[in-house]
C-alpha cells in the first residue's frame, strides 16, 4: 500500500478520496448528535441572517470570519446541519491535498506521493470531533495556505508579495479562531531562516497580518460596533472560547494514537540526515510549527473544538520520515494497517458491544447536545434564555443579542449598576420574545428594575418559563 500511495498518479489520488470517504462517510450518514460548538454556530448564522451584526446586536465571542461564514451558510439552508458537516469534510480534504501538494512542489523530502495526504486524513478521522465545522477547522484552512507564500521561490529570496500574502492567510485564520495568531511566530521564524533581509521581510509579514484587521476594525467603526468587537473578541483574547463539551480525560485519550505516530516519526526524522540546505530548514521550520501548534491547543486546555486539526500539519510532514525507504519496509506497511485499523476502532467504538468499556473511551457522540424535553412543547418560538444551558434554541430562536450568557453577564451580572440596567432596556428593543426561559431566578429582580420590559412576562405551568402576556 505505501509503494502505491508514493506515487503522485490521479489513480493515487482517485484511491485516496475512495478510502476517506468510506471510512468517514457511515458514521455521517448515521448521524452524529449536535455539538456545543455546532448549535453556537447556527444560532450565530441564523441571528447574522437575520439582520443582526456580530458585537453590536450579539453578545457572542465568535470570530468575525467565522461567524461571516456560518451566516452565509444559514442564507443558503436554515438550520443546515448536514451541510456544516460536509464542509467540514471537504475542508480537511482541502487542508490535506493543499498541503500534500505543498510538499511535493518544494521538494521539502526526498519522496513524493500522497502519502502526506494520506496520514493527514487517516489521522484526522480518528475522532469525530473534526466531522464538526468548528472556527479552528475553518481558520486552520487559511494558516496551511499560508504555508506556501512563507517558503522562497528561489535563491535571491522572498517576493515581497508572497510574504504579505502569507501574513495576511494567517491573519484571517486568526479572525476565525484568534489564538491561531500564535502561528505569526511560524512565519517570523521562517523569514529569519530564508530572508536576505530580516527586518524588512518581517514588517511585511506583520502589515500582511494586521491589514485584515484594520479592515474587519474600520467596518465595526461606521457600523457602531467597534466597542463590542474589543470587548468581545479582543479583550478576552486567548480564554472564554467555547469549548467541544469533551471531558478533557477523554480529549487527552483520543490524541494517544497520533501522540505515538508523532514521536515514531520524529524519532525517525532526526535520525535522517538531509542532502539539501532547504529541506534541512524546512524541518526546523516544522518544528516550530509543532510547538506553536501544541501552544495554541494548550491555550484553551486541549478542548476547543476540532483541536486535533492543529497536529495534523507536522505530524503529516514528520510521517513522511517514517514512510521513506527502509530495509524493513513489511514493519511500515504492518505500521499503516495498525493506524488504519486504529482510525476505524475509535471512530465506531459505539457500535461494537462493550468496546467502548474495553477501551475505557465513551463515544464521542455521548456528549453531544439534544433537546430539553422539559420544553419539548416549545416550536419555533421565539426565545431568550437567562442561563448556560441553551439546549432549549434547538427548535426556537433567539429574539435578543444576549446569546452566550458568559458574555451577558456584562450586564446581567451588574444589575446593580444603572448604566447596566439602561443597556439591558435598550437591548431588549421592542420585539420582545415571546418566552423567557430563567434557569436562575433572575426575572422577578428585573421585573422590578424595568417593569415596562420584563412586566408583560406571567408564569407558565413549566418551572422556569415565562410568557408574555
Amino acid at each position: 500500500m505505501l509503494r502505491f500511495f508514493k506515487s503522485s498518479l490521479p489513480a493515487q489520488l482517485l484511491a485516496l478520496l475512495i478510502l476517506v470517504l468510506a471510512l468517514r462517510l457511515p458514521l455521517l450518514w448515521a448521524g452524529l448528535p449536535v455539538t456545543a460548538a455546532e448549535l453556537r454556530a447556527l444560532l450565530v448564522g441564523e441571528r447574522l441572517h437575520g439582520g443582526a451584526l456580530p458585537y453590536r446586536d450579539l453578545y457572542d465571542g465568535t470570530a468575525p470570519l467565522a461567524a461571516a461564514i456560518f451566516g452565509g451558510l444559514e442564507a443558503v439552508l436554515a438550520r443546515p446541519v448536514w451541510l456544516y458537516r460536509v464542509v467540514a469534510l471537504l475542508l480537511l480534504l482541502v487542508q490535506a491535498l493543499r498541503l500534500n501538494l505543498v510538499f511535493n512542489r518544494y521538494d521539502v523530502h526526498p519522496e513524493r506521493g500522497y502519502l502526506a495526504a494520506l496520514t493527514y486524513l487517516l489521522v484526522g478521522s480518528i475522532s469525530t470531533d473534526l466531522d464538526a465545522l468548528s472556527p479552528l477547522l475553518l481558520g486552520n484552512t487559511f494558516v496551511v495556505f499560508a504555508l506556501s507564500a512563507l517558503l522562497p521561490t528561489s535563491r535571491e529570496g522572498y517576493d515581497n508579495r508572497r510574504l504579505f500574502r502569507a501574513g495576511f492567510l494567517i491573519g484571517l485564520g486568526a479572525l476565525c479562531y484568534l489564538p491561531l495568531a500564535l502561528f505569526l511566530v511560524v512565519g517570523l521564524f521562517a523569514v529569519v531562516i530564508f530572508a536576505a533581509n530580516s527586518f524588512r521581510s518581517s514588517l511585511l509579514l506583520l502589515c500582511g497580518f494586521f491589514f485584515p484587521y484594520a479592515l474587519v476594525a474600520t467596518f465595526f467603526f461606521y457600523t457602531g460596533a467597534l466597542p463590542g468587537f474589543v470587548q468581545f473578541h479582543l479583550q478576552p483574547g486567548l480564554t472564554d472560547l467555547i469549548a467541544s463539551g469533551l471531558p478533557a480525560g477523554l480529549q487527552l485519550r483520543l490524541l494517544i494514537v497520533p501522540g505515538v505516530v508523532l514521536a515514531l516519526a520524529l524519532l525517525r526524522s532526526l535520525g535522517t540526515s538531509l542532502g539539501l540546505v532547504f529541506q534541512a530548514k524546512f524541518r526546523q521550520l516544522m518544528l516550530v510549527w509543532l510547538v506553536v501548534a501544541i501552544a495554541t491547543a494548550a491555550v484553551e486546555r486541549g478542548t476547543a473544538p476540532g483541536v486535533l486539526v492543529l497536529l495534523l500539519t507536522p505530524l503529516a510532514y514528520f510521517s513522511l520520515f517514517l514512510w521513506q525507504r527502509s530495509p524493513r519496509p513489511l514493519l511500515q506497511e504492518l505500521l499503516l494497517l495498525l493506524i488504519i485499523n486504529a482510525a476505524v476502532v475509535l471512530r465506531y467504538r459505539a457500535h461494537v458491544p462493550r468496546l467502548e468499556s474495553l477501551l475505557n473511551m465513551p463515544a464521542e457522540s455521548r456528549f453531544g447536545l439534544a433537546p430539553d424535553p422539559r420544553y419539548a412543547t416549545l416550536h419555533d418560538q421565539s426565545l431568550l434564555i437567562l442561563g448556560p444551558d441553551d439546549r432549549a434554541y434547538f427548535h426556537n430562536h433567539p429574539a435578543t443579542p444576549y446569546l452566550d450568557w458568559s458574555l451577558s453577564q456584562a450586564d446581567f451580572g451588574h444589575l446593580n449598576e444603572y448604566a447596566a440596567v439602561v443597556r439591558i432596556a435598550q437591548k431588549m428593543g421592542e420585539n420582545l420574545p415571546t418566552y423567557l426561559l430563567d434557569q436562575g431566578r433572575h426575572v422577578p429582580r428585573l421585573k422590578q428594575l424595568l417593569p415596562g420590559v420584563f412586566g408583560p412576562y406571567e408564569p407558565t405551568g413549566t418551572p422556569g418559563l415565562y410568557r408574555k402576556k
